[in-house]
C-alpha cells in the first residue's frame, strides 16, 4: 500500500478524496496503461489507446481533463 499526503501530492490526494466521497472506497488502483501495445507514454498515445473500441475503458483522466466513453458517443 502506498499512501498519499495532501501536502506531497495535492491533486492526487484530492482525486482519491473525491473518489472516497463518491464510492466510500478511499483507494485507487494504479496500473500500467496499455492494451496489446507498449505502455502509453504521451497524451496522444493515451487518447489513441482510449478511443480504440477494444480497450473496454470507461474513462480517461489526464491532468485536469476527464473524458468518458459515454461523452464520446454523444452527438452534439
Amino acid at each position: 500500500v502506498q499512501t498519499v499526503a495532501a501536502q506531497d501530492a495535492p491533486a492526487y490526494h484530492a482525486l482519491i478524496s473525491a473518489f472516497a466521497a463518491r464510492t466510500g472506497i478511499p483507494a485507487l488502483l494504479n496500473t500500467s496503461f496499455n492494451d496489446r501495445e507498449p505502455i502509453v507514454a504521451t497524451p496522444a498515445q493515451a487518447l489513441r489507446t482510449f478511443t480504440r473500441d477494444l480497450t473496454g475503458l470507461d474513462g480517461l483522466a489526464m491532468g485536469r481533463w476527464w473524458l468518458t466513453r459515454d461523452a464520446m458517443n454523444q452527438t452534439p
